[in-house]
């Protein structure tokens, strides 16, 4: 896989079963990248480690005088230059393409993962989590697996240059081989304690992330009240403790560098120490003490890779289990159904609550618990809390259709929608079914007002429709967010759409015309409203209440309104003592009969 070929068709199906499992499936993936890699690496490393050999063929060719060696000397420099110059260019291009990939086919399963999760995504794991995962930890997991092709090839030269030491000049070479394993192994035993260090890390870091996340989100509300002074402080202490712990993981990485450092030196002071001596008693030459020298020196730049691929595993590790366990996150419903992918038509039907929304009918819901009522609209959509009784579209089970074809079906807005950056026919080019303009959906959505403000907030776009709307619509009131989105909603036009509270931010006037707009854009269209203004509940053609987890009763507004107490008391936020009284005046005929009838009492008593 090339960079310029990315994104990749088709990702794959992950081993998710663990951390270390995931990363070898990543690396079988790349397996082409890889033994490119290698073999670029072996070229550079393998002409790097040449060298001492041909230093010492040099020196000693000029202490014999041989021009002839000294000749050879030098074209075997020059091909060694050429082998390190290729390698290390192909070997640079190989690496950085299998991260790149690597990363790139980690972000593509994750966003996978979070398109088939939907909201269940957010009530499984934290935002600052799956903000942490997408960012760092899939650079992490590109790093290590980007790694072990270079490992492979500086531990595959560190044998290649051990053994040819050991045949070349034993009585040095033997020292080398049996010191250079040891060098590389003797950081092991800190590399647990680096490992939770950088945990630690990388958990105060998520936390971190999901604080200011949180901030940014609720700073509007924050500026409200007066409490973002309050929040920063928080997030300044939060700031600190990864920086604290930043310094303590650092510190302890420090440590193994300096090891790596220290016994390649201790090694090379007692090689040199000894081949002084031999060569003194005449047992070697100086070009073979110059050979084994050089090599012992040069050798510290393939054991590097020894540190460098610990503490891509240490940082990898813990960031490649935090990934799978994100991609092993299942809806609490099996969506890979096997029913035919054509969308179904028909009522819609929860078992679970015995709520039911006859076809092509607008049907207004009423819930006391707002928990309750977004609870209900995701499920829905096919998104449950919990597994739960299948919710059924013309008798079929959602969670037996394809994922896409239910989605496509039914389509959840919920009381919080997000508008995404970018300009306003971006924010309305979605998938429909294109029997809805997108000015009659702003139409109906009462989005005159907001396609002005667009305007006036945009300096280069005299058409609304190419005025660009910022991150989350922050420049935008709640109304209008609200609008927009639902206008993009109805643009989409699906059989079936589930609104959760759509006109809470909006003055009567404005829920009134959008109420009227709604019934004409949706009808012959299956429309579930959630809410509890009179304004839409007068608009409906059947409502339902739903009390204690169960569809109660169903009518008109007005008929439940005279008819029901506890619809009552929802929807015009009365309290028990308001509804007992309203009850002794609310027929006024009843006190004058009851009167009449104490009269006659009396009259008779006399």
């Amino acid at each position: 896989m090339r960079i310029q070929d990315l994104p990749y068709p088709d990702p794959g199906v992950p081993d998710a079963r663990s951390g270390p499992r995931f990363l070898w499936w990543l690396w079988r993936n790349q397996r082409g990248g890889q033994l490119k890699a290698l073999a670029w690496g072996l070229l550079h490393f393998v002409s790097v480690s040449a060298l001492p050999f041909c230093v010492g063929l040099g020196v000693q060719s000029v202490v014999e005088r041989s021009g002839a060696r000294l000749a050879l000397t030098g074209g075997l420099l020059a091909l060694c230059g050429a082998g390190i110059a290729v390698g290390d260019t192909f070997l640079h291009r190989a690496a950085v393409t299998n991260w790149i990939t690597a990363a790139a086919r980690v972000q593509q399963l994750l966003a996978r993962k979070a398109s088939l999760l939907g909201s269940a995504l957010n009530r499984q794991v934290a935002k600052g989590e799956v903000v942490a995962v997408s960012t760092g930890d899939v650079e992490r997991v590109g790093w290590f697996v980007e790694s072990v092709s270079r490992f492979t090839a500086a531990a595959l030269t560190v044998v290649i240059v051990c053994v040819g030491l050991a045949l070349y000049q034993p009585a040095l070479g033997v020292i080398v081989a049996v010191g250079v394993p040891l060098v590389g192994l003797a950081v092991l035993p800190l590399l647990p304690r680096a490992t939770r260090r950088a945990d630690v890390q990388r958990e105060k870091a998520g936390r971190a992330t999901e604080l200011a996340s949180d901030t940014v989100a609720g700073l509007r509300v924050l500026r409200g009240i007066g409490g973002e002074e309050l929040f920063l402080d928080r997030y300044r202490r939060a700031s600190q403790d990864v920086r604290h712990a930043a310094v303590r993981s650092a510190r302890m990485w420090s440590v193994i560098a300096a090891f790596q450092v220290l016994l390649p030196g201790v090694l090379m002071i007692v090689v040199v120490w000894l081949g002084v001596s031999l060569a003194g008693e005449g047992r070697i030459s100086v070009g073979d003490l110059v050979t084994v020298y050089s090599a012992v020196m040069v050798l510290a730049y393939p054991l590097r890779h020894f540190e460098e691929i610990a503490m891509a595993y240490s940082f990898s590790r813990p960031a490649a289990k935090r990934a799978a366990k994100l991609l092993a996150l299942e809806r609490p419903v099996d969506a890979g159904g096997v029913r035919a992918a054509e969308a179904p038509t028909g009522d819609l039907y929860d078992p679970g609550t015995g709520l039911l929304a006859p076809a092509g009918l607008l049907t207004a819901v009423v819930c006391g618990d707002p928990d309750a009522a977004g609870l209900l609209a995701e499920r829905l959509g096919g998104h449950p809390a919990e597994p739960s009784a299948p919710v059924m579209l013309g008798g079929v089970p959602l969670d037996e259709l394809p994922l896409d074809s239910a989605r496509t079906s039914v389509l959840v807005q919920d009381k919080d929608p997000v508008l995404l950056s970018g300009t306003l026919r971006e924010l309305l080019d979605v998938p429909s079914s294109g029997s809805v303009a997108a000015e009659d959906a702003l139409a109906a959505a009462q989005c005159a007002d907001v396609l002005d403000a667009l305007v006036q907030g945009s300096l280069d776009a005299a058409d609304p429709m190419d005025a660009r709307i910022t991150e989350r619509g922050r420049s935008l009131s709640g109304g209008q967010r609200q609008r927009l989105a639902l206008a993009r909603s109805l643009v989409t036009d699906p059989e079936v759409l589930v609104l959760d509270e759509p006109t809470s931010a909006v003055d009567s006037h404005t829920e009134a015309r959008i109420a009227d707009g709604l019934r004409r854009l949706r009808a012959g269209r299956t429309t579930v409203l959630f809410t509890s203004s009179p304004l839409l509940l007068d608009h409906a053609d059947r409502v339902v209440l739903v009390h204690a987890g169960t569809a109660a009763v169903s009518g008109t507004h007005r008929e439940l309104l005279d008819g029901d107490p506890r619809y009552r008391a929802v929807v015009t936020r009365e309290t028990d003592e308001e509804l007992a009284a309203a009850d002794t005046r609310a027929k006024p005929e009843d006190s004058l009969l009851g009167a009449l009838a104490e009269l006659e009492e009396i009259e008779e008593s006399a």
